[in-house]
């Protein structure tokens, strides 16, 4: 019987489907880093007209859910960690695709809610 991480679906169909729907709700969306095609995991930083980056990835549960965590939020006041720490992490992991999302309350595609504020 397959498991939890059989039933993924490949990486590029993942990440084309987010673009896809982000573009036909009105919003920008764009691969930064393309990773494996089959077997890749995603970083999605999600902006809303360029400003406000948040990184979301998958974390894997025992149980063999994969929800979407918080990985990363842009400091305003250093722009440039945020882009470092996207280099470092397509640096360590080169079957990591790196999807942006600009769009209003791109939390909504990835299944969760907006974060307050």
């Amino acid at each position: 019987m397959p498991g939890p991480m059989d039933a993924r679906l490949p990486a590029h169909i993942e990440a084309t489907g987010l673009l896809r729907q982000v573009q036909a709700a009105g919003g920008f969306a764009t691969v930064l880093h393309r990773g494996h095609r089959e077997a890749g995991s995603l970083l999605v930083v999600l902006v809303e007209n360029g400003a406000g980056a948040r990184a979301y990835e998958r974390m894997p549960q025992v149980d063999g859910a994969r929800p979407w965590h918080l990985s990363k939020v842009q400091d305003d006041e250093n722009k440039q960690e945020f882009s470092e720490y996207l280099a470092r992490r397509a640096a360590r992991d080169a079957d990591l695709w790196i999807i942006e999302l600009d769009i209003a309350h791109g939390e909504r595609f990835i299944g969760l809610t907006a974060l307050p504020g």
